[in-house]
């Protein structure tokens, strides 16, 4: 690959201390003239103080600094040609004059440092003014500040760089203190510096690794010379990272075809096959050992009866070896059928054969359509693993969206979102146009169904609304006036500009629930929440003569919330499955958009406010569910309700890592049931320092009877068991979670091991008494850092929900 780089220009004064008045010092210059109106830049290559190719040039107009070409400069030596001394030189040339080009300054680099490694990343270069650069060794116009001239600002540039480059880990919070600290001290030294003079900052290549220049022939690099001093010495070992010639040829012949007779009657001894059942039991984010992987071929036929193995041999298979590759391929066919849980792991991007993802569709094939609604974000996302565009998941998807209006129309919107993404646009708008197409040749059938054209367009009017919505939105905000104001301009615009809205020409299918038809919007029933971004709150007539409410967002990415609420969802389904109902209330969220959003409105009020009305949550049951010879005067039913309900989002919040909780995000419905809404921050990311463990507040406790009371026991039952019964389905959770790590949602693609830290909470490393005890630990902890305490991490906690 040939050298390249990118480039830019800016005035800032200069960066290192006050010249020296020692023979290799910069003299005083100044900035770049602002009426300078045309600039191009010339980059040559030297290798050894020669000039190779020719110069290439990159043009810049602008009305005045800072300039910034952001172009890509593409040299024709190729990498390898280099030598250790080769640099670049590169002159800054005014053109704005039309009688012809004068030099603005020039600067030299070195592509190589002084260990002999390859520079990457950013490099700020100090132009020598009005000197064409030039490639002699030593230089006249060297680019960088020479040690003993380099002051804080060059300090912190190098830091940065660092972290450009990934040398210094990211962390959110602190970076951004970090940045604004480094932006404080440039602007002091700036007005500090009297003098200043041009400077060009290029940007190379960067690589997963270091590269390192190395000569050819016997003695491929000249040692450092260790000394006796504590200074560290980095020794290069040209072979590292590459295979064991012997090792390599030892694998091959235990693994070669000629084996496999002598492998089917192989049986694994004792001590072997608790190697393999540890193994096996493995969750799906573990890398296999090399030895491991020796193991599970070795004994794969023996295996071949354990479905849970069939993920692990996979993991084994060495998929370059064509043979190797084809064994495994057959064996598949032969193997235990895995369950849906499994398939999903090998549609991640783990792996690349496609006969491996066209085996995981078959078993994908055998869910329903309930169970295939659970997983169809993450199948969406899992198309971007695919070879080829029309894929057989894609094909799977769009049949079964053909035959499930609510599975059309979830799929539509998920893939809707992601043309967003410039890099898998042209997969998502095949899987688009594939399902369009389909749907619009779909015959009418005998039982009354719409045709293929009418679903479609029943569809595709959804989109149109929102469109509508998002107008509406924009005309509320303009609106000036309190809260009162903005609901009455909602109320003119639906009855008036937009009053289409109120009796829609045909029905339209509501994006929530796509078997509802939509006739109309109820202009006064609709209102908006006292929000920054005015969220609509919209009442819709349905066909079978009854209401609908939802919440219409804009200016909000709902995706995350969604993954939450789906999660929430899979995990009551899973509870429920296990005789486990903890009265969860996974309301319907759908993001339309990168920005924008619907979600189900459901009646509740949040916990402040039944704190401020009704000063306890008890007081607040008591008013809908009193009974006299209940316990705190409710029915035990409504308690029990509101019990389970604590207990089970107590659980997956956790596990989910939610948090930003506070007493208006925890809302209470009539009948009992708690749920959580808003979840801006997950996998451990919390606004508020030192948050607890569990999102256990003291009003709720207290509702409970207190930490002695024997509804409390009741809840922390519950909760064990309940965090058993997940951890015992932490293997579909994982995958899913793997599944969704490419995506753009906020908190997963800015968290490196996502998936890992769910894992985490799961303690797979216990056994289910441990686990009781170990969430028991937790809730105790929780609980009482809400009460006053004179340690300080406790004090910490019960600030929290202040």
């Amino acid at each position: 690959e040939a050298p390249t780089a990118a480039s830019s220009a800016s005035s800032c004064p200069a960066t290192s201390a006050s010249p020296s008045p020692s023979a290799s010092s910069r003299p005083p210059s100044h900035g770049l003239d602002k009426k300078v109106s045309e600039l191009f830049v010339e980059c040559k290559l030297y290798i050894d103080g020669i000039q190779f190719g020719l110069p290439v040039n990159t043009r810049l107009e602008s009305s005045g600094p800072p300039y910034c070409w952001n172009e890509l400069i593409t040299l024709c030596t190729k990498y390898r040609d280099l030598t250790s001394l080769a640099q670049l030189a590169f002159t800054v040339w005014d053109v704005s004059s039309g009688e012809g080009k004068s030099v603005v300054g020039g600067a030299t680099i070195f592509l190589f440092n002084s260990k002999k490694q390859l520079k990457t990343g950013k490099q700020k270069l100090q132009l020598w003014p009005q000197k064409e650069a030039d490639g002699r060794v030593p230089t006249t116009t060297p680019g960088k500040v020479p040690k003993n001239e380099r002051g804080e600002i060059e300090r912190l540039e190098r830091l940065v760089n660092k972290y450009e480059r990934g040398q210094i880990q990211h962390v959110d919070w602190l970076d951004r203190l970090a940045f604004s600290a480094i932006d404080k001290v440039k602007e002091k030294e700036c007005e500090r510096l009297e003098n200043s003079f041009p400077s060009l900052v290029v940007e190379f290549c960067s690589f997963e690794h270091r590269v390192v220049f190395q000569e050819s022939g016997a003695n491929f690099y000249a040692p450092t010379p260790v000394s006796l001093s504590n200074e560290l010495v980095t020794v290069w070992d040209p072979e590292l990272g590459r295979t064991n010639p012997s090792e390599h040829k030892q694998l091959k012949l235990a693994r070669s075809l000629t084996r496999g007779i002598i492998d089917k009657d192989l049986k694994p001894s004792s001590n072997e096959r608790k190697s393999l059942q540890r193994i096996i039991k493995c969750p799906p984010t573990r890398t296999i050992l090399p030895d491991e992987k020796q193991l599970v071929w070795k004994f794969r036929f023996s295996l071949m009866s354990e479905k849970k193995a069939l993920t692990k041999f996979l993991r084994s298979v060495d998929w370059s070896d064509i043979q190797e590759a084809k064994q495994a391929v057959e064996l598949i066919g032969k193997w235990e059928t895995i369950d849906v849980a499994d398939a999903l792991e090998l549609l991640s991007s783990d792996f690349k054969s496609e006969e491996v993802r066209a085996y995981a569709v078959s078993v994908l094939e055998r869910a329903d359509d309930e169970e295939l609604q659970c997983y169809l974000l993450q199948l969406v996302q899992a198309l971007r693993f695919e070879r080829s565009d029309k894929s057989r998941l894609a094909h799977f998807l769009v049949n079964r969206a053909l035959s499930n209006i609510e599975i059309a129309s979830f799929l539509r919107w998920y893939v809707v979102v992601e043309l967003h993404d410039h890099a898998y646009a042209k997969r998502y708008y095949s899987t688009y146009d594939m399902l369009e197409d389909e749907m619009m040749k779909m015959v009418a059938r005998e039982d009354g169904d719409e045709d293929g054209f009418r679903l479609w367009q029943s569809l595709s009017r959804q989109t149109e609304l929102t469109a509508q919505l998002c107008s509406i939105m924009k005309d509320v905000r303009n609106t000036r006036g309190n809260a009162e104001k903005k609901i009455e301009k909602l109320r003119q615009l639906l009855s008036g500009v937009h009053s289409e809205l109120t009796h829609f020409d045909e029905p339209i299918r509501s994006p929530l629930a796509p078997t509802l038809l939509l006739t109309g919007v109820v202009p006064q029933e609709s209102s908006i929440f006292k929000s920054s971004l005015i969220p609509l709150r919209l009442t819709f007539k349905t066909a079978n003569g009854g209401t609908s409410k939802m919440i219409f967002k804009k200016g909000d990415d709902l995706r995350q919330d969604q993954l939450v609420i789906q999660m929430v969802s899979l995990m009551d389904r899973l509870l429920k499955l296990e005789n486990m109902d903890l009265h969860l209330t996974p309301y319907q969220v759908l993001a339309t958009g990168q920005d924008e959003g619907m979600v189900e409105f459901i009646p509740s009020s949040p916990l402040a406010q039944i704190i401020s009305e009704h000063r306890s949550i008890t007081s607040y049951l008591q008013k809908f569910h009193p009974d006299e010879d209940g316990p705190f005067g409710i029915t035990a039913q409504c308690l029990e309700t509101f019990i389970k309900s604590c207990a089970g989002y107590s659980v997956i919040t956790y596990i989910m890592g939610v948090g930003d909780r506070h007493l208006d995000n925890l809302l209470i419905r009539d009948d009992g049931c708690l749920f959580h809404v808003d979840f801006g921050f997950i996998l451990g990311r919390d606004p508020k320092p030192f948050p607890p463990p569990m999102k256990l507040c003291k009003e709720m406790v207290e509702a409970m009877g207190g930490t002695e009371s024997q509804y409390y026991t009741r809840f922390k039952s519950y909760c064990c068991e309940a965090y058993n019964i997940l951890r015992n389905n932490s293997s579909l959770i994982l995958n899913l979670f793997t599944l969704m790590e490419r995506s753009s949602i906020p908190d997963i693609s800015t968290e490196e091991n996502a998936t890992l830290k769910v894992q985490e909470k799961f303690r797979l490393d216990l056994d289910d008494e441990e686990a009781i005890h170990f969430f028991q630990g937790l809730i105790n902890d929780s609980v009482s850092a809400l009460f006053p305490q004179m340690v300080e991490t406790i004090h910490r906690w019960a600030q929290y929900w202040r």
